[in-house]
């Protein structure tokens, strides 16, 4: 009993560490509503977890463990690809950002060069 409390403290403390608002998050609305069905289902999975083996058995997966690890393969597999689309995203953004800061020092160069002639 003291490990499924343990557990549930453990999903909701990440439910709400990436629940949390960053400024740079446009799909917070939807992304909270994933977290937390997935929190509800983390739950019910760890007081009743014959519910995961039956799905197991309805997929033609032998043990609940089996499909629980797929899923977090694939969550996992989703997660590093969007962290990778959203590496690149900031990388396009901060060259984007470098060449309007150098061409605003050369203006800036430039026209205080003309004032001193």
């Amino acid at each position: 009993m003291w490990i499924q409390i343990l557990l549930v403290i453990s999903i909701i403390l990440i439910g709400l560490t990436l629940t949390t608002s960053v400024a740079s998050d446009s799909h917070l609305a939807l992304r909270r509503l994933f977290i937390f069905g997935a929190i509800l289902v983390a739950v019910v999975l760890i007081f009743v977890p014959e519910w995961l083996t039956a799905i197991a058995n309805l997929l033609g997966i032998g043990r609940g463990t089996d499909l629980l690890l797929y899923a977090l393969v694939i969550a996992f597999g989703g997660y590093v690809a969007s962290d990778y689309r959203r590496n690149v995203k900031v990388k396009q953004d901060m060259t984007n950002l470098a060449r309007e800061l150098a061409l605003a020092e050369a203006r800036a160069e430039d026209a205080s060069g003309r004032e001193r002639r």
